[in-house]
C-alpha cells in the first residue's frame, strides 16, 4: 500500500519529481540472551529481510561494522547441510510427527534443534500436504536444496538463492490459523494525518525555481512528515513471521521509490515511470502483496493437497487524501500504478532469487495455506496424530521473541521530471488464507499418484 500524492510546484521552469517515504535499512536482530528463545532454539543471532529494530520499536540503519558482524556471526553459528541433504530435489517429503517428535526430543533434553530441523531439511517451497491415517501422519513436500549463508546474513537455498523455510514460521502459521479464520493476516506502513499535513503545509511554502535543490529541504521535510506507524494485525508482533511482513513490504517501496536499484531487467521504480507525467490533486495510489494462488487441488477422499500458481502478487488502488490527511478508498487505479503492480509481479520469481524478504514473504504464505487446509479440513483428527507440542503457544516450545517494529523514520528520493512533488507514505502486506482454500478449492485426480510415493518411512522424518 505505497502511496502518493501529487503537489504541483509553483515555478514551472524547473520542477521535480520528490518522493518522502518511510523506509528503513539495516539487519534485524533478535535478542541473543537464551531466555528470549525458549528451549530448543538456543541463543542464535536471527536475520529477517535486512531491517534493525531498536528497543523501543524505532528502526534505524546498521552500520557496515554491525552488518559484517551479524554475517560473521551467522556463518559462525549455521552448520552447512551434508550428504544427502544437501542435494538438489524437486520433491522432498517431512513427517510433520516425526519432525514434531525430534523437536521433543531436544525440549526434553535442553538441546538446540539442528540446522537440518530449524530450517525444514532445505524446503523451498511447500507444493503438497498428504494425509496417512494408517501412520498417523501428516506430510509436507516440496522442492529442496543445500542452503548457504549469503552476504546479506540470510540463509538461502545454494543454487537457487531463494530462502529456505523455517520450523519457526511453521509453528506460528500452525498457531495462527484459527485466528486468521476471523481476521486476515496483514502489516501496514502508514504516516499519522498530522504528519501529512505538516509535510503537505511545508511544500506549499517551497517556490523551486532554476538552481533550486530540492536535497536541501530534505531535513525539514523528515522533521514535519515525522515517524510512520507500523500495524500488525493477527500475527504475533514480536515473532518471525511479523518481521518478515515487514521487511518485504519495506522492500517492495523502496524498489517503487526509486531507493534501491531494481537487481532484475525490466522493473524500473514507480518514480521513473511516472516522472513525466502529473496526477489528480490529493489523488494516492497505494500497493500491497497479497496471495495468489491457481488453484488448492485435492483427490477425491481428500487426503492428498496441492498448492498451485505463484503464491504472491501486488495490487494497487488510488486513494483520496482530504485536508485533515485522511484517506479513503476509491476503488479505482492509475494506469502507471497498476503496470508497476504487474511488473513486480511478472518479476517476482526473479526478485526472490535476489533479495530474501520477498522469498520469505512466499514460503510464509504457503505455510499459512498449509496450515488452513490443516486446520479448515480437520486434517489432525484425520489422520490421528497430535501436534500439541507445535500448537500449545503457552508450552514447552518457547518460539524466539523477535524486536517489534513499532515507528519508521522518513527518508527522501529525488527524481528530476516534470510532475511537481510526488510524496509517498504508506505500504503492506495482507494474507487471506481462510478466502483462498474456501474459494479455490478444486477436486483433481493428479495429486493421488504423488501421495503413494511419500508414504512415510518408519525411521526417517524427512525423505526424497
Amino acid at each position: 500500500m505505497i502511496s502518493g500524492q501529487y503537489l504541483k510546484s509553483v515555478n514551472s521552469c524547473v520542477r521535480y519529481s520528490l518522493v518522502a517515504v518511510a523506509l528503513w535499512a539495516g539487519l534485524w536482530t533478535s535478542q541473543s540472551a537464551q531466555a528470549q528463545f525458549g528451549f530448543g532454539f538456543g541463543a542464535r543471532i536471527g536475520v529477517v529481510g535486512g531491517i534493525n529494530v531498536d528497543p523501543n520499536g524505532a528502526v534505524r540503519s546498521a552500520s557496515a561494522q554491525e552488518r559484517d558482524g551479524w554475517l560473521k556471526n551467522m556463518r559462525d553459528q549455521v552448520a552447512l547441510p551434508r550428504g544427502d541433504m544437501a542435494n538438489g530435489t524437486e520433491l522432498r517429503m517431512i513427517s510433520l510427527s516425526k519432525l514434531q517428535a525430534k523437536v521433543a526430543e531436544a525440549v526434553a533434553n535442553n538441546q538446540p534443534l539442528s540446522e537440518e530441523v530449524v530450517y525444514l531439511a532445505g524446503l523451498q517451497r511447500v507444493e503438497y500436504v498428504f494425509v496417512y491415517p494408517e501412520q498417523n501422519d501428516i506430510v509436507i513436500a516440496g522442492p529442496a536444496e543445500g542452503w548457504i549463508v549469503r552476504e546479506d546474513a540470510s540463509v538461502v537455498g545454494e543454487s537457487s538463492g531463494r530462502p529456505v523455510l523455517q520450523l519457526e514460521d511453521l509453528i506460528t502459521a500452525l498457531r495462527s490459523a484459527r485466528a486468521t479464520q476471523q481476521a486476515a493476516m496483514s502489516v501496514s506502513i502508514d504516516p499519522t494525518p498530522e504528519g501529512e499535513m505538516r509535510l503537505n503545509r511545508l511544500l506549499s511554502q517551497l517556490r523551486p525555481g532554476p538552481g533550486f535543490n530540492p536535497a536541501t529541504v530534505e531535513p525539514a521535510m523528515r522533521e514535519a512528515f515525522g515517524p510512520q506507524q507500523v500495524s500488525l494485525k493477527t500475527v504475533a508482533a514480536d515473532s518471525r513471521m511479523a518481521g518478515t511482513l515487514v521487511a518485504a513490504d519495506y522492500r517492495m517501496k523502496r524498489l517503487a521509490m526509486n531507493l534501491d536499484d531494481s537487481p532484475v531487467a525490466g522493473l524500473p521504480s514507480y518514480l521513473e515511470m511516472i516522472r513525466q507525467q502529473g496526477a489528480a490533486p490529493g489523488t494516492q495510489p497505494r500497493w500491497w502483496m497479497a496471495c495468489d494462488y491457481d488453484a488448492i487441488l485435492h483427490s477425491d477422499d481428500m487426503l492428498a493437497w496441492k498448492l498451485t500458481g505463484r503464491g504472491i502478487k501486488a495490487m494497487t488502488e488510488d486513494e483520496l487524501v482530504d485536508a485533515t490527511g485522511r484517506r479513503r478508498q476509491t476503488g479505482r487505479s492509475n494506469r502507471q500504478a497498476q503496470r508497476w503492480a504487474d511488473l513486480f509481479t511478472e518479476k517476482f520469481d526473479e526478485l526472490s532469487g535476489h533479495n530474501a524478504a520477498f522469498g520469505d514473504l512466499r514460503n510464509v504464505m504457503d505455510l499459512n495455506i498449509v496450515a488452513t487446509v490443516i486446520e479448515g479440513h480437520g486434517l489432525v483428527d484425520v489422520a490421528g496424530c497430535d501436534f500439541g507440542l507445535f500448537l500449545d503457544a503457552d508450552g514447552a516450545l518457547q518460539l524466539p521473541s523477535w524486536k517489534t517494529p513499532k515507528t519508521i523514520a522518513p527518508e527522501c528520493s529525488f527524481v528530476r521530471g516534470r510532475a511537481g512533488w510526488t510524496i509517498s507514505a504508506s505500504g503492506g502486506v495482507e494474507i487471506n488464507p481462510w478466502k483462498v482454500v474456501s474459494q479455490q478449492t478444486q477436486q483433481s485426480d493428479e495429486v493421488k499418484t504423488v501421495h503413494v510415493r511419500a508414504t512415510p518411512r518408519d525411521d526417517q522424518w524427512w525423505w526424497d
